[in-house]
């Protein structure tokens, strides 16, 4: 076992096939299969389900999964905290966020700037992953977070974090139920946005199975009251609405004989040199999102009726003023 074949499993993962990781990455598929096979023999364990039309973790590949995760972001933070440069981060940053992104990000990702490099000035613009994604290529946003982008040579993409999209829906629907089978989704009526449409669509295709949407709302405020006021299920990502699956206000019920999930990725331009404020800025949603991963933010909460207390990311010293945990 080793970092490539690692990253190798990672990207076969987010992919959910290895014919499709082998074309990102560039490597035949004979020799990724062989690469995962490596890694099974050595843990003793299967990690992967091969499917006609893709491939399913195991419950202990996606145990793997997280580890493998957490090796990548330490091997991504080392590079960072230990890459020597005597520009100072300054001048202003365009950010964007998407309304699914933005809420959960951006407090803590302004507390960080504050903190780790208070000379640049941010700029923060909302859209929809493809808007977003549209504007880098042109040059209108310096960085964003996208969901699941198609890769491209303009843009330099970083992997933050792979997350479930659950089902949602009102407190009073829940029942003695604890997930939706494929077929029972199929046949559900359900409200999502056409971005996350379009995402667990093209993933339910490999499974032969495909959403029954009743209505698209591109916005998520609207979609959070209708399910409080009753009125769902809803498709979307498990952090989206966080807090209210917490506090019992809406309940989450995970997708079986599946994996549905979106990849938040940091975009970049491709240039081979970008201005330190905007590398310190990339590096600074990485270390939120890494936070709120260890918080659970991307993990089924355990439900309870008091809000739990909050808490402070932990701060860590760098080659920098402060560096973020």
């Amino acid at each position: 076992m080793d970092l490539r074949s690692i990253r190798y499993f990672v990207q076969i993962a987010d992919l959910g096939s290895i014919t499709r990781a082998s074309e990102h990455l560039g490597i035949a598929q004979p020799a990724l299969s062989r690469h995962v096979r490596s890694i099974e023999e050595e843990l003793g364990t299967e990690l992967l389900v091969r499917l006609p039309r893709g491939v399913r973790l195991t419950g202990a590949g996606l145990q793997f999964l997280d580890h493998c995760r957490r090796i990548v972001r330490e091997l991504a933070r080392a590079r960072d905290e230990l890459r020597s440069t005597t520009e100072v981060p300054k001048g202003r940053v365009i950010l964007g966020l998407s309304p699914t992104t933005g809420p959960m990000l951006l407090p803590g990702i302004m507390e960080r700037v504050r903190r780790q490099c208070p000379q640049v000035a941010l700029k923060v613009v909302e859209g929809f992953s493809s808007q977003l994604y549209d504007s880098l290529l042109t040059g209108r946003v310096d960085l964003a977070v996208l969901t699941s982008p198609a890769p491209s040579r303009g843009l330099r993409l970083l992997p933050l974090i792979s997350e479930p999209i659950v089902v949602l829906a009102p407190p009073q629907a829940r029942g003695a139920r604890r997930f939706y089978t494929l077929p029972e989704l199929s046949r559900t009526p359900v409200v999502t946005t056409e971005a996350i449409r379009a995402i667990v669509d093209e993933q339910l295709a490999r499974y032969g199975a495909k959403l029954n949407v009743e209505a698209e709302v591109d916005a998520v405020e609207a979609i959070r009251r209708l399910l409080l006021r009753g009125i769902g299920p809803a498709i979307m990502p498990l952090s989206t609405f966080h807090d209210d699956v917490r506090d019992g206000r809406i309940h989450a019920f995970q997708i079986a004989d599946a994996t549905v999930h979106r990849i938040l990725m940091v975009g970049l331009p491709a240039e081979r040199r970008l201005p330190a404020a905007v590398e310190e800025v990339s590096q600074v949603v990485a270390a939120e999102t890494n936070h709120l991963f260890d918080m659970g933010l991307f993990s089924l909460p355990a439900v309870h009726t008091a809000r739990a207390p909050a808490t402070r990311a932990p701060v860590r010293r760098s080659r920098r003023k402060a560096a973020a945990a």
